[in-house]
């Protein structure tokens, strides 16, 4: 493997509705277009709303998007890989462990699942106009949220290093 394929690569969970307000379909896009910006992949549930947005921004972007899909479907049209599970909500934890940082737009209760999930298993979530709980860093726009959940999953991600982490040998 050449230097280039060693090199960890920070992966970002975006959480949010599947039916999403016009604005925080922008946010999301937003945040999709930042996350690849930086070279990070972009990991999400795989539906429409939040989810889509955050997808189609990345996408767009030249980004790298993976969905997590509850069923067997084929998920949203941005999605670069779409992992089918027929778990139901169950791929939340799926979601939330495949990330390095979880990032959270508005949001119902299976956002507030994810949330919960992440807080437990000691993954950073940063909030945009999302769930107000302990625990989650709130932020005032998409380029805040990205650069401290960037800043958190690099210190997330050194400390899997050698413990099953992804770096290679």
């Amino acid at each position: 493997m050449g230097r280039a394929a060693e090199k960890y690569v920070m992966q970002i969970a975006v959480i949010g509705a599947g039916d999403c307000t016009g604005s925080e379909y922008g946010t999301a896009r937003k945040l999709g277009e930042l996350i690849a910006g930086e070279g990070a992949v972009l990991i999400c549930g795989g539906l429409s709303g939040v989810m889509e947005a955050a997808c189609r921004g990345a996408r767009e972007k030249g980004g790298i998007t993976v969905g997590i899909l509850p069923g067997t479907g084929d998920g949203n049209r941005y999605l670069a890989i779409t992992i089918r599970t027929g778990l139901g909500h169950a791929r939340n934890v799926i979601v939330v462990q495949s990330a390095d940082a979880v990032i959270a737009v508005g949001g119902k209760h299976g956002t507030l699942s994810e949330i919960a999930i992440a807080l437990k298993a000691g993954i950073p979530v940063f909030g945009l106009g999302s769930w107000d709980i302990e625990g989650v860093v709130p932020c005032t726009g998409p380029e805040e949220a990205v650069a401290r959940a960037l800043a958190a999953a690099h210190r997330s991600a050194g400390s899997r290093i050698g413990e099953g982490g992804r770096e290679s040998p």
